[in-house]
């Protein structure tokens, strides 16, 4: 992470922290009635997309599948944004609230870098603004879960993760093809990789899978064993359009399958 960053990076944490300290006793607050599966799979869809803006930032920048990849990169931006204006509407815990200033300041910064020019530099900013969007929206999730008493819509933060997972991979993939060939890449990428691997198992053997979710596990697991040998020899490189193209295919799925798990869980 470069100077630019580092301070960008401690601005940001610094006025989290000063937003938090004043709202630490706020959390005995409703989310205003809502279907909690809901909001949990709204939120942790926040998670994927902004995975999924660096993801295309990349792909675009390297000029891989170019008008594929720069409308997914502001398509993807507007639907950030639109989730972002239904979770300050729709969610009234004060921590929830603070954290969506947090990262309204680094999707600011991450959309105007989307429209300037690719560089390196700008590629490393957009890096770690992802990872600020990224941690917000999991704060976010986390404190969503944390109001069901009986954890059943654990299952739908688990299956959403998997989005995010899918986007996070394709990421650090293209960025390490990109010239991000540092520890830290190769280390993200591997780690995401087994999360996605352990948490496929897991959802495979969950007790609410109905058939059409088997159905769409099945096909996940079709698609991971054609990409998944390029993302554990990353140094090779290779083939991006085929990872670009597969991943998406997955994350698709998993959205399906996150949505139906919402659906279960609501009859």
């Amino acid at each position: 992470m470069n100077t630019l960053s580092k301070t960008i990076s401690a601005l940001l944490l610094t006025t989290a922290l000063l937003l938090f300290g004043n709202t630490v006793h706020a959390e005995d607050a409703n989310a205003d009635g809502n279907n909690l599966a809901q909001l949990i799979d709204i939120a942790g869809k926040q998670r994927m997309l902004s995975q999924k803006i660096a993801k295309a930032y990349f792909f675009y920048g390297q000029g891989i599948r170019p008008e594929k990849t720069r409308k997914q990169l502001f398509d993807s931006i507007k639907e950030f944004n639109a989730n972002y204006e239904l979770l300050k509407k729709k969610v009234k815990i004060q921590g929830v609230q603070d954290m969506l200033v947090y990262i309204d300041m680094a999707k600011t910064e991450l959309a105007q870098l989307a429209r300037e020019p690719y560089s390196k530099e700008n590629a490393s900013l957009v890096m770690d603004y992802s990872e600020t969007m990224l941690e917000g929206s999991q704060d976010i999730v986390t404190r969503l879960e944390n109001l069901s008493k009986l954890k059943k819509e654990a299952i739908v933060d688990l299956s959403g993760r998997q989005r995010m997972l899918t986007q996070r991979i394709a990421k650090y993939y293209i960025a390490y093809q990109a010239g991000f060939r540092d520890h830290n890449t190769v280390e993200q990428l591997k780690t995401a990789v087994a999360e996605f691997e352990k948490a496929h198992a897991t959802l495979s053997k969950a007790k609410r899978n109905t058939v059409q979710i088997k159905a769409e596990l099945a096909k996940v697991e079709k698609l991971w064993k054609v990409v998944a040998k390029f993302y554990k020899d990353v140094e090779r490189g290779g083939l991006p359009v085929i990872v670009l193209a597969t991943t998406d295919n997955i994350m698709d799925s998993m959205n399906r399958i996150t949505h139906q798990y919402v659906v279960v869980l609501g009859s």
